[in-house]
């Protein structure tokens, strides 16, 4: 059992119940935040880095559900509109579902992981995003695991890996020159090295070399 997995399940009721309630609402934020960088085009780009993004093999599943929820608004609407008081509710409920798997596709779109002089940027939706510099860094490599499913985070003697895949799949670990402490939507954790997917691997090496030596 993983660190994040040992202390969730020491949280009591209570703790327990903040702590989802924090999280769904830092999602929430995250959401509205996505649309806003769509809508204003700002993608989470640090300045002179490149962005990688890692939604190709999700886009068509979360665009075919995206259109089903759009289809289901009006579809739902027609069945209860004669009882109000069901049809407000249902109808406040299935836009704000719309609008949250866009934000979610979104999160992917403008949040791309980077490369660039400060070093590499890890991200996941809205949710992750983390910042490791060119000194943290020991090595970056193509190394595709999956598609099974994996632990999310594992323990090592060598120090603990936290994967983030696209559909079970990773395609780049970095290895860092040691522990380092950052931050997980559960919490925080020391880590040794992050595996994630990236949809162009190639390109990513290719901006990688460019600034580690």
């Amino acid at each position: 059992m993983t660190n994040l997995a040992q202390s969730k399940a020491r949280r009591p009721p209570l703790q327990l119940v903040g702590y989802l309630a924090k999280r769904a609402m830092w999602m929430e934020i995250g959401v509205w935040q996505s649309l806003y960088r769509f809508i204003f085009r700002q993608p989470k780009v640090p300045p002179r880095s490149v962005g990688f993004g890692y939604h190709q093999q999700v886009f068509q599943v979360l665009i075919t559900f995206i259109v089903l929820a759009a289809i289901e608004i009006p579809l739902f609407d027609l069945i209860v509109h004669r009882w109000v008081y069901i049809r407000i509710p249902l109808l406040v409920a299935g836009i704000w579902g719309l609008t949250w798997m866009v934000g979610l596709l979104l999160g992917f779109l403008t949040r791309p992981h980077a490369v660039g002089p400060e070093g590499i940027r890890v991200r996941s939706g809205a949710e992750v995003d983390i910042p490791l510099s060119w000194p943290d860094v020991y090595s970056v490599s193509r190394k595709k695991t999956g598609p099974e499913r994996q632990p999310r985070i594992t323990h090592e003697p060598d120090g603990t890996t936290v994967r983030f895949p696209i559909q079970h799949e990773t395609n780049i670990e970095i290895e860092l020159e040691r522990q380092l402490d950052v931050r997980l939507p559960q919490g925080r954790e020391q880590v040794r090295r992050l595996q994630i997917y990236v949809d162009d691997p190639r390109g990513f090496m290719k901006a990688v070399r460019e600034h580690l030596v």
